[in-house]
């Protein structure tokens, strides 16, 4: 049997923003970290070839901001 509740697409089911797992928020630092930690699982996953540095530091940042801000 389904029940009103069930069925409730209302606020209360709406599902949590990304960073909800995370016990505290993140300072300045471990945010530096996670994104210079991105920067360089993108320069490894290109075989580390130069001359894409900033785009990979960009395109990391975008991604944990992604993360972190829902």
């Amino acid at each position: 049997m389904v029940t009103a509740a069930a069925n409730d697409n209302g606020p209360a089911s709406a599902s949590p923003p990304a960073h909800a797992w995370l016990p505290t928020p993140i300072d300045a630092e471990a945010r530096h970290m996670m994104i210079a930690q991105a920067a360089y699982f993108r320069a490894e996953k290109r075989g580390f070839a130069p001359g894409f540095e900033q785009d990979d530091w960009l395109e990391a940042e975008r991604e944990i901001a992604r993360m972190l801000d829902g």
